[in-house]
Formats: structure tokens, sequence, C-alpha cells
């Protein structure tokens, strides 16, 4: 039994600090910033990001979610090794990058 999974009336809720979004992830920083890779979560609320991309041209047509299965035809995107950063946002990649 998942201790951080409560049904009441056949629906069920999730603990908020339970919700993981997963290993890879596009996260917006500072100033614009927009990098992609592998990210672990620090205690000080920032991230480390290793396989690090920095994507300066998105390539969307309908924003920075169209990105979340990979880089489009038109996203150009480069390598940066480890970047550590404190998100402004953070959105879960399904596959690709």
């Amino acid at each position: 039994m998942d201790k951080s999974i409560l049904t009441i009336d056949g629906i069920e809720y999730v603990r908020k600090d339970a919700q993981a979004i997963g290993d890879v992830r596009i996260i917006v920083a500072d100033r614009g910033w927009v990098f992609v890779g592998n990210c672990h979560d620090n205690d000080d609320g920032s991230v480390t990001i290793t396989n690090c991309r920095n994507i300066r041209l998105w390539g969307t047509t309908q924003g920075l979610g169209e990105l979340v299965n990979g880089p489009l035809q038109d996203t150009k995107h480069d390598a940066y090794g480890t970047v550590r950063c404190t998100p402004i946002v953070t959105i879960a990649v399904n596959k690709g990058w």
C-alpha cells in the first residue's frame, strides 16, 4: 500500500510532497535561460542539471510545452555540461531529449 495516496469515496488524492516530476526536465531559469537535462533537486531549492542543454531557440508555434517530446525541427540547443540554478518554471519531459 502506498502511504502517499489517500482514497476517499473512490477518488485518489496524492500528497503534494510525494509528486515526482521525473529526472529529465525543462527548466526556465532567471533572465530567460531555458535548460533541459537530467535534474537533481537540492535542499536549497536549486536544481543541478547534468547533460544540460541550453535551449536558445524554441522553434515552437504554441509555446515551450511543445518540447516535452523532444526538440522540433526549428529548435536550437547547445551542450552546456552541468548547470546549477534556481528554477522559475519546471516542465516534465516525456521523451526525446
